[in-house]
């Protein structure tokens, strides 16, 4: 038998044998990498921690529970405001070191938002509704 009957024989067979190789060990790479991850994770996931939730919310731990995973976890997204979620919505801790050209650029004429509250109006539901059905007939 030569060479050549041997692959057009078992060819496709190597060939499946090394992509199942393959796919083995990259799958094992990647769940080990995943693991490190959660563990890393799991280690800096303590109140006062800086997180990004799954939603795309930045909030403050407040508490967590590591030991009890089913335990909501209660994150500080505002002054004041407390949500409770999900331990797996934790997407990952954010690093408060940010390179300088990362951070927002504040306009020279930049008013806070505490010094223009009176041009501030909060509208009632009915001025809401009759807004967007005004906007709705000026669209057709």
């Amino acid at each position: 038998m030569n060479i050549g009957t041997f692959f057009s024989q078992y060819g496709l067979f190597f060939v499946l044998a090394i992509l199942l190789v393959f796919m083995v060990l990259s799958t094992r790479r990647r769940n080990k990498r995943m693991k490190e991850e959660q563990e890393k994770k799991a280690t800096q996931t303590v109140p006062g921690a800086r997180v990004l939730l799954q939603g795309g919310l930045y909030g403050t731990i407040v508490e967590f529970d590591p030991e009890n995973l089913d335990r909501p976890a209660r994150v500080e997204i505002a002054p004041g405001t407390v949500i409770e979620v999900h331990s797996q919505a934790i997407l990952r801790i954010v690093d408060e070191e940010q390179p300088a050209d990362a951070a927002p650029a504040i306009a020279e004429d930049h008013t806070p938002l505490d010094e223009r509250t009176d041009d501030l109006r909060i509208e009632t539901a009915e001025e809401t509704r009759a807004r967007l059905e005004r906007d709705g007939d000026d669209k057709n």
